[in-house]
């Protein structure tokens, strides 16, 4: 008790998107975010190979720089409020549940140029929050080019294609799988990580992600 009041006084609650201090009745999230950050509204837009999918906010703004912050900067602390958050619109949209959680993993030279998969600290964030242990079913097999420096959907799909396999072949197999990512544009890496899926026997796959691109032809992975 004494530590968590020791580290709160010296970095006192932020918030995730627009990076303001909390107040003490405010979680993750200040009042103004709260409200006024962009949800994600899908329009009927679907992926390759995905049966359903479902995001909490649009990428944009100050979605777009803490993402980035996240990615790229080491804030790995967001995690655990992005997993719950997440997980929230996970159980709107699937209150069935599914039966095996998974996430689309960074290559062995990203985790160890950047020190972390970001989208396996959210996976075990979400995890967390649904009762269920994540479940390596992927591996990349290569360090493709980053999506975010190819324009045109049918170049995103050509780089990912191949890239991925099936880690567990024996833990997808007739299950419905829910694949987390962190963004999703295109739907090009997560189409082609659903593809590996069902190939490998998987009965169905769904994608949640904390963020989608509002106009994904637009966009950047």
């Amino acid at each position: 008790m004494i530590h968590k009041l020791l580290t709160e006084l010296l970095f006192p609650p932020k918030c995730i998107l627009c990076g303001k201090l909390l107040k003490r009745d405010e979680t993750d999230l200040c009042r103004t975010c709260r409200v006024e950050s962009p949800m994600c509204d899908k329009n009927n837009l679907k992926f390759p190979f995905l049966d359903s999918w479902a995001a909490v906010w649009y990428y944009k703004g100050n979605i777009r720089k803490s993402l980035h912050r996240y990615k790229f900067r080491n804030a790995r602390h967001y995690a655990p409020a992005y997993g719950r958050m997440l997980a929230m619109k996970l159980m709107q949209e699937y209150p069935e549940g599914i039966d095996v959680l998974t996430w689309v993993p960074v290559s062995r030279w990203r985790k160890f140029t950047r020190g972390y998969d970001q989208v396996e600290l959210l996976a075990e964030a979400v995890g967390k929050e649904l009762g269920m242990v994540p479940v390596r079913t992927l591996e990349k097999l290569r360090n493709n080019r980053p999506q975010s420096r190819i324009s045109g959907v049918a170049r995103r799909r050509a780089n990912v294609l191949g890239i991925y396999r099936a880690a567990a072949p024996e833990a997808v197999e007739g299950k419905r799988i829910l694949l987390l990512d962190d963004i999703v544009t295109t739907g090009a890496t997560a189409g082609e990580c659903a593809r590996v899926l069902l190939t490998a026997g998987a009965k169905e796959v769904y994608l949640g992600c904390v963020a989608a691109a509002l106009h994904h032809k637009q966009d950047k992975r």
